[in-house]
């Protein structure tokens, strides 16, 4: 009896594990049959920003479900933040080859490319974000995307930095005489340096690396720079003034491969298109709500944030208005005179 029983329980194991296989084998061939459908094309996007930042939060929760899903799986979007493929002008340059299929730089970047693009750090050419996008997305914008083609790229659309804005350890900014003799650490950028001078402040060109030790020590008296960058620097340890002077518009673009749209079939590529689209809006949206929380956490940290009346906005453009003559001939009198439209 007890072998009878030990023999059933061995041969119902073997049943068993024979069904098991059998189950699996056919599970298989079922498999086999009806293979997942992967993706007939896949958009890299790269961008030097973290996973926290609106331009990363707003591709992976706007743009990669919205191209993935109305293109019905056959796009797959795959998202490197952190300069993981480069920074802004080596991922330009992969767009350019193919090897990625979207970057997302600032505009300051593709000057590199095609110094036209410079004409958006002329001084006061935006004196709000309403009429930064309304150039963008009208003659300007259109202009500057027609230098994109003969190099190889397409825009699907300009998002933003921010406005820059000075910050100093002396004296809140009102008007330009409130600028005079202030030791301002600036890009090495010509253009800004030379609105900087008319403004009567002393720009000095310094890497943003030595920015911090510099106003602790007073080396310089301040800087520009977007909310963001300020408070995610600290600057509010070292510097007591916070005045939204908004002198420069820094815009970022989502550059994506000429080449690669061509290929894509007319629906794919409209749906890129648009996906695109609905990445900038939201893009705008959620950094400007991010900005205004920012500037209560700086004013929160102590430091006196003032904003300019229009009259005092428009004392700073007429004496920085020089620049745009002086920079006339590198820029191109095309560009320059569209820029001059803007209002």
């Amino acid at each position: 009896m007890a072998h009878g029983t030990k023999y059933e329980k061995g041969d119902g194991k073997m049943k068993a594990s024979r069904l098991v296989k059998i189950l699996l084998a056919a599970a298989l061939v079922f498999a086999l049959s009806f293979p997942v459908m992967a993706a007939d094309y896949t958009i890299k996007v790269g961008t030097i920003v973290s996973e926290s930042h609106p331009d990363y939060i707003c591709m992976k929760d706007v743009f990669k479900p919205y191209v993935e899903k109305n293109s019905n799986g056959k796009i797959k979007v795959e998202l490197y933040p952190n300069a993981q493929l480069g920074g802004d002008r080596e991922m330009s340059e992969s767009v350019q080859m193919g090897t990625i299929q979207i970057a997302l730089p600032a505009t300051s970047a593709i000057a590199g490319f095609d110094k036209r693009f410079q004409v958006l750090d002329l001084p006061f050419l935006f004196t709000s974000r309403e009429s930064a996008f309304k150039a963008l997305d009208g003659e300007l914008g259109k202009k500057l995307d027609s230098y994109l083609l003969p190099l190889g790229f397409v825009n699907l659309g300009y998002f933003e930095n921010g406005f820059r804005h000075v910050t100093n350890s002396r004296n809140p900014v009102f008007v330009p005489a409130d600028m005079k003799g202030l030791k301002l650490r600036t890009m090495e950028n010509p253009m800004h340096i030379a609105f900087f001078k008319m403004l009567g402040a002393n720009p000095t060109p310094m890497n943003f690396g030595e920015l911090y030790t510099a106003l602790q020590q007073k080396t310089v008296d301040g800087e520009e720079n977007p909310v963001a960058i300020v408070y995610d620097a600290k600057f509010y340890e070292v510097q007591k003034y916070y005045s939204l002077t908004g002198h420069v518009f820094s815009a970022t673009m989502a550059l994506t491969s000429k080449a690669f749209l061509d290929k894509l079939p007319a629906d794919l590529r409209n749906v890129v298109m648009k996906g695109g689209r609905e990445f900038v809006l939201a893009q705008r949206k959620l950094i400007a709500s991010q900005e205004n929380k920012l500037l209560e956490e700086l004013k929160a940290k102590g430091m006196k944030v003032n904003t300019l009346t229009p009259a005092q906005k428009d004392q700073f453009v007429k004496a920085t208005r020089p620049v745009y003559d002086q920079f006339q001939d590198q820029l191109g009198a095309e560009i320059v005179g569209i820029a001059k439209k803007v209002k």
